[in-house]
């Protein structure tokens, strides 16, 4: 369904008026006619009687022009999660549909609808892989801890993958970034995984993928590679969603976040600083939504997140990496980066990427929380969507006045405690109310061209 953006000062959902200067917009909220629904049948399928709405748009590719047809590749995420109180001191994830294997799909917007469809379960040789945290003990593991939507504890799976972005390999494949190792993934055109590359093990660590730098293991947890597009050169360039948390003291900190270079054909990596926005209570909160490239030197990315008064941004930028500085010569023990300032990263002579303004999204009527793909149609084109996080939200029962889902914590029988004591509160999986709960694809016009 194609819905024409109209001025903001009609309705507050969609664009300001097209002006020479602006940007403009076309939003189309995607049908799923293969089947629009995931199956669920746990605790509180009740609430879902059609069952889980789809969440593309983790990542989002341009594949090209058929006719007036334009088509896309999308990937969703590890599947339908909510959030959960911590168990003891780890944080925790309900994963409401655990069997549920991360998706490739394609887009097809023609005659005013945007429409997905051949379905391709991500799958290695031992059959569909899922989308469960690592288990313990291997570099890339989260150390959340998975439960059922009746707060059982799940086990871990190595297999596991929360696939974030999508780009071609130049082959016919393509290569998804994940949150969790963070991965770097090359699979064909079928869903097939085919290799893997993860943070290199040091002395003492196991690890299940390597060939990255071992720094990015200190990516937040759930916040690893967000974004990831091919140069025209043949590189790969991977965005880190965050801030790195160096022995878990960098987070707040660092004034930047890490785009990783990998080259498949030599094996060759690089790292360069994206400075991110100095409007957020702590530097941890700014995101990367995905990122796309202009060309060598050159990236759209999006950042995003509630600033200091909670006021959600969502901003494409072009990103110059052209005099960017390769983090690795200064990544020492006890002299990350991450713990300097601006002005002390002068001082080193680290140069960080340089960024431009490029799009506002919440100026063209955004008002998703999370935009996650963006593609690029051409120079003056580009295409924006959005993550539904399958249309599920958790809800807190008889709660106790003044008090969060964080102030609760999950015991071994499932329940919840406040301060050790069991509470009746409990926890319940609503569905989200439109638009957060629908899938957007927004082709969004500029005034000049990019490049």
């Amino acid at each position: 369904m194609k819905i024409k953006l109209i001025p903001l000062a009609l309705l507050s959902a969609f664009s300001l008026p097209a002006l020479a200067a602006e940007p403009t917009a076309e939003r189309y909220v995607v049908s799923f006619p293969e089947g629009s629904h995931i199956d669920y049948q746990g605790a509180f399928s009740s609430a879902f009687p059609n069952g889980l709405p789809v969440g593309i748009g983790s990542g989002l590719l341009f594949t090209g022009k058929q006719g007036d047809a334009l088509t896309f590749a999308t990937v969703t995420d590890r599947g339908p999660n909510a959030d959960a109180p911590n168990v003891g001191k780890q944080e925790a994830k309900i994963f409401v549909t655990p069997e549920f294997a991360p998706q490739l799909l394609s887009i097809r917007v023609e005659n005013g609808k945007a429409q997905a469809t051949d379905v391709r379960a991500l799958h290695d040789d031992k059959g569909p892989i899922n989308g469960l945290p690592l288990q313990s003990g291997v570099i890339g593991s989260t150390n959340e801890v998975a439960l059922s939507d009746t707060l059982q504890k799940l086990n871990g799976d190595n297999r596991g993958l929360d696939t974030e972005g999508i780009t071609p390999d130049g082959m016919g494949g393509y290569w998804l970034c994940d949150e969790y190792g963070p991965f770097l993934i090359h699979i064909d055109n079928k869903g097939k995984i085919l290799a893997m590359h993860g943070p290199q093990a040091e002395e003492g660590e196991k690890s299940i993928a390597g060939g990255l730098p071992n720094i990015i293991k200190w990516r937040q947890p759930n916040r690893g590679f967000e974004g990831v597009t091919r140069m025209p050169d043949g590189r790969i360039i991977a965005a880190v969603q965050s801030t790195l948390d160096i022995d878990g003291k960098s987070k707040k900190k660092a004034v930047f976040t890490r785009l990783v270079s990998f080259d498949p054909a030599t094996g060759k990596t690089a790292m360069y600083g994206y400075p991110i926005d100095d409007v957020y209570s702590k530097n941890s909160d700014a995101k990367i939504g995905d990122i796309v490239a202009l060309d060598n030197d050159h990236i759209l990315l999006i950042e995003q997140g509630g600033d200091k008064n909670d006021v959600m941004s969502n901003n494409i930028y072009k990103v110059d990496l052209s005099k960017a500085s390769d983090l690795a010569a200064f990544d020492k023990p006890g002299e990350y980066p991450e713990f300097d300032t601006a002005d002390q990263l002068a001082k080193r002579g680290i140069q960080l990427a340089a960024k431009t303004l490029a799009v506002d999204l919440r100026k063209l009527g955004w008002q998703q929380e999370k935009a996650e793909g963006l593609a690029l149609i051409d120079s003056k084109t580009l295409a924006v969507a959005n993550d539904n996080d399958f249309g599920v939200k958790t809800k807190l029962n008889d709660p106790i006045e003044g008090k969060k889902l964080k102030d609760y914590r999950v015991n071994d029988q499932g329940k919840l405690t406040v301060d050790d004591q069991a509470v009746a509160t409990s926890i319940e999986i609503k569905p989200l109310e439109k638009p957060e709960s629908q899938s957007e694809l927004w082709v969004v016009t500029l005034p000049e061209a990019l490049m």
